[in-house]
């Protein structure tokens, strides 16, 4: 499981499909609806949280927010569009991984999409982050 604290928009379309049902299914952890990943790093940073499922959901709605702008039809329906918009702080660290991580993925599995991407000089976060400086998370599997 990976949930990108990229921005959606930097993804390529196996990795945005990939996005949207790893998060659904962050989402279905967070509920209480299945019985795996419960302790899956990944989701270390939306259980600190005061409400999680405000946080998963506004989360999925940039990505289903960024899937529209590229025509692609994922169910809206799978979000609970009564969330309260928060802001979740990730590091640069974190993000430079990050950064790094998915150059390497696109590299191989999308090489103009890696043209695009590659020489930009910066990333924005997806919008539910807020940059903070530090070395890459704790929960990250390295």
């Amino acid at each position: 499981m990976r949930i990108w604290s990229l921005h959606p928009k930097y993804l390529d379309a196996k990795g945005l499909v990939a996005l949207w049902r790893e998060t659904l299914l962050a989402k279905h952890v967070l509920e209480g609806k299945t019985k795996g990943y419960k302790n899956h790093p990944q989701l270390d940073r939306f259980k600190a949280q005061n409400n999680p499922l405000d946080c998963i959901n506004y989360y999925l709605s940039e990505v289903h927010k960024e899937a529209t702008q590229r025509g692609y039809n994922f169910d809206k329906s799978k979000i609970s569009w009564d969330f309260k918009p928060v802001k979740i702080q990730v590091t640069s660290g974190q993000l430079a991984y990050e950064t790094n991580h998915l150059l390497n993925k696109l590299k191989t599995r999308e090489p103009n999409r890696y043209k695009e991407v590659s020489s930009l000089s910066t990333f924005e976060p997806h919008p539910i982050f807020t940059i903070v400086e530090g070395d890459i998370e704790v929960w990250e599997v390295v």
